[in-house]
Formats: C-alpha cells, structure tokens, sequence
C-alpha cells in the first residue's frame, strides 16, 4: 500500500477527535435529519467550541490559525461516515476565505469569529434558475443608491440556505457588462426583503439544507461589497474556486475509500451458492479493479493537496481533479451497490444513501463538462 505522508501524528490525533464527535453526536441522529431536511443547529455550536469550525482562521479571528490539512481532516471524516447533511466545509472553507481573503478588516473582525464559534452558519449564493455553470449569465442585480446597493434577484440549489445567516451574493453592480460587472456582498439573511424558498426535495443529501433565496429590494449598506471596488467578484470566484474543486475531490475519494470497505465487509459476509460472495473470481476482480482506481486517484488528490498548501494548485489541475475523482466516486458507487444486490437498492444500507449523494458530485462546483472544457483551453 501507497503510504500517506502528509499527515503526522498531531493530525492523526486531531482526525481522531473529530471521527469520535461525529460517530457520537451526528451519526446516531443522521437518520432523522433526513427526514427533516437539515442537521441541527446544536451540531454547529458544539464543532465551533472543539475547533472543527473554520480551523485555517487566524486566531485574531476565532480560528486556530492551522494549515488547510486540518480542514481536510473534517472534510474526509464526514465523507467516511456518509454524513452529507453536514455542510461545514462550504461554511469553513468556502464561505470564510472569501472574506478572509477579500474583506476589509472590520468585515473580518465581524463576522469570522461568529462563524468559527458557529453563531452564524455561512452560504454562497451563486447558481441562479437561469444560469448554473455560467457565471457570467448571472441576472441578480445590486445597483447603488447612495451609501447603500440594491438587491433584487433570486438563487437556487444553495448549500445551507435554510440555516444561514450570511450569504456570500453574487450580483450584477453594471449589467451592461459581462464578467466585469460582478460584484461579491455580505448579505444577512434576516435583512427584510431576504426571503428562504422551500427547502428542495433532492434526489440524495437528504440531510442537506438546499434552497432557493429571494432577494426584493434588500438594502444593503456599501460597507458589505466584498473587496475595495465594484466589479472584482468574477475575479475572487476564480481565485478561490481552485481550493473548493479539490474539496470535492477529497470527499471524492474519502467517500469512495468508505464504500470500498463497507463492500469489502459485506462480500466477505454475505454467502452465495454456500460460499461467501468474496470467493467468487468477478467479486475480487472488481474489488481490484476498484483499489486500484482509488489508490491512484488519491495519490492525485494528496499531490494536488500538497500543492494547494504551496499555493500552487492552478485551475486546470483542479479541474482535472474534481471531474477524475467525482466520475470515480459515481463509479464506485454504482459497482458497489451492484455487489451488494438488492440490498444495496436499500435506504438502510450506506451505500444506497452513498450512491444517492455521490451522483450531484458531477454536476456542483462546475459541471464535469466544463471542468473538461476548462483543462482543454489550457492545453
């Protein structure tokens, strides 16, 4: 086996705790959430108090000011436990480096340490019912007057939405113009004229509060734009869209290595014929054939993780990477659940739900198409 190197024993140890939280105060209580279309809120509040809440932070702003691989611990325990109502990582490591990197000081001061502690739960409000992919097809306006920008527009398929407090906007400040007409704002969702739509019925994720949000008229004071000017928020998108392609591509893989080994447990379980199902010569090729793909895809995704570290991963890497690993996980899952046969057709087993929740990996952060479309321009 291919050793991981780039994590020692204080990560080892802070991956313990985090994996003991969750088999302790999300897992037994998942099943509920996805009747109720959200985790609780309790949740948040406890991972804050532990530090498994925005941990990259400098501490000035709540954080515990430690590298990238920490967030990466988190993100990989969760996907293990297939436990994809959870939406820390967007809030942790979407949400705050966007004002981290591009806020003004008083905007930080503000708002980081409420959502380290998990006082706040943070949403990016990007994919609006007429333009998914296309950033630059965006209607959702936010025109100035006076001290403060009007915003009017709507957004959907957003990650947290029915908790958040504060949503990352992605608006129009010139719809004249294209890409340079975009602008980023701090919006607080109990701001009148802010309304949360129906919490979306999806196909998995059950567990996974996704909205859509309505903005009528919201005023929002100049102090809000994220970054010192108008038309910057194409810009920041694509300084930061890097990092959240290869958080896909680590839940990728994690989610991937979970199946595998749920698999493994139940073939070598389950009898067939008066033999356990592992015993058949199909059953280990595929389980082969399956390693294989994952040992190698998380080579790719630790090399590009050291390489986000050294702020070096570019976009069409990362590209390669979301869309290599999220068409793997699809994989994985669809050849798992067909050696579990018919039980792996059932709610209760993981790797039905697993199945469920693999498949919107392909199409969030950018479809895989225009990941290709992306790594094709750079050739």
């Amino acid at each position: 086996m291919i050793p991981r190197t780039l994590f020692d024993a204080d990560l080892e140890g802070f991956r313990d705790s985090v994996r003991k939280f969750l088999e302790q105060e999300a897992a037994p209580h998942h099943e509920q959430w996805e009747k109720d279309g959200h985790v609780s809120r309790e949740l948040w509040q406890k991972a804050g108090e532990l530090g498994f809440l925005c941990p990259t932070m400098p501490e000035e702003y709540g954080g515990a000011g430690v590298d990238f691989r920490y967030s990466a611990v988190v993100m990989e325990e969760v996907a293990k436990q297939g436990l994809s109502g959870i939406g820390w990582t967007l809030h942790s490591d979407i949400v705050a480096p966007y004002i981290l990197n591009h806020g003004s000081e008083e905007q930080k001061k503000h708002y980081l340490p409420k959502l380290a502690s998990g006082e706040m739960i943070g949403a990016i409000a990007m994919t609006e019912p007429g333009a998914g992919s296309d950033l630059q097809g965006l209607k959702t306006s936010a025109l100035k007057d006076g001290d403060n920008y009007i915003l009017n527009g709507s957004k959907t398929f957003i990650t947290n939405g029915q908790m958040a407090d504060l949503v990352v906007v992605v608006a129009k400040t010139d719809p004249k113009e294209g890409a340079k007409g975009t602008s980023l704002f701090l919006v607080e969702s109990a701001w009148d004229g802010f309304e949360k739509g129906q919490n979306l019925n999806k196909v998995g994720m059950k567990a996974q509060d996704t909205s859509e949000l309505f903005f009528q008229d919201v005023k929002i004071p100049a102090t809000h734009l994220l970054g010192s000017r108008e038309g910057q928020g194409f810009i920041q998108l694509m300084q930061e869209l890097p990092a959240e392609r290869l958080q896909i591509g680590l839940t990728a893989i994690a989610a991937a290595e979970a199946a595998w080994k749920w698999t493994l447990d139940y073939v070598q379980d389950r009898k067939a014929f008066g033999k356990p199902v592992i015993k058949f010569q199909n059953t280990r090729f595929k389980m082969a054939e399956m390693k294989a793909d994952i040992t190698a895809a998380r080579v790719f995704t630790d090399r590009c993780l050291e390489l986000h570290l050294e702020k070096k991963l570019d976009i069409p890497t990362a590209a390669m990477l979301k869309q290599y690993t999220t068409d793997l996980q699809c994989k994985v899952m669809d050849e798992c659940v067909q050696l579990h046969g018919g039980y792996g057709y059932m709610w209760e087993y993981p790797i039905a739900r697993a199945w469920a929740d693999a498949r919107v990996q392909r199409i969030y952060g950018g479809t895989n198409e225009i990941m290709k479309e992306i790594v094709a321009r750079a050739f």
